[in-house]
């Protein structure tokens, strides 16, 4: 019988929108929530220390937050464009600055977020789906059916 997970992590990030004709044009911040939730099998091994669960919550844990919660708390994340930017060469030499090849937004985080965990997760589970909440009201969300 599969089962379906979810683990809850929060972090602080900033961003700007290269180009963007309103206000997240400037660098502004964030509070991001991002739900992971995996699907899979009850383990049912009696001799497990893991029996009844699908996987330890202290296991995704320990996935997810070096590759997403501790990489992206409290950087400062721009489109790679910006490198071109006169502006960019006064906020260059922060220590959290990631630059990534595509217009930081809500809806690119949430796939790039399913990038790096797809590959990082046992092979006992699946990545069902990721939401990431920008605002209390506002998120992306990326689902594994979409993307088969």
């Amino acid at each position: 019988m599969n089962v379906r997970i979810t683990k809850e992590f929060t972090f602080d990030m900033a961003h700007a929108l290269l180009g963007y004709d309103g206000l997240c044009c400037n660098i502004h911040g964030h509070t991001y929530t991002l739900q992971v939730t995996l699907k899979g099998h009850i383990n049912t091994n009696e001799n497990s220390p893991k029996q009844g669960m699908v996987v330890d919550f202290g296991e995704l844990k320990k996935i997810i937050k070096p590759l997403v919660v501790d990489a992206f708390d409290h950087a400062l994340v721009l489109n790679e464009k910006h490198a071109q930017s006169e502006s960019f060469l006064q906020i260059q030499d922060q220590d959290k600055l990631i630059q990534v090849p595509f217009q930081p937004t809500c809806e690119n985080l949430v796939a790039h977020f399913a990038g790096i965990i797809l590959h990082a997760l046992p092979e006992t589970v699946v990545l069902h789906s990721l939401r990431l909440y920008e605002t209390p009201t506002s998120w992306a969300e990326w689902f594994a059916e979409d993307n088969e």
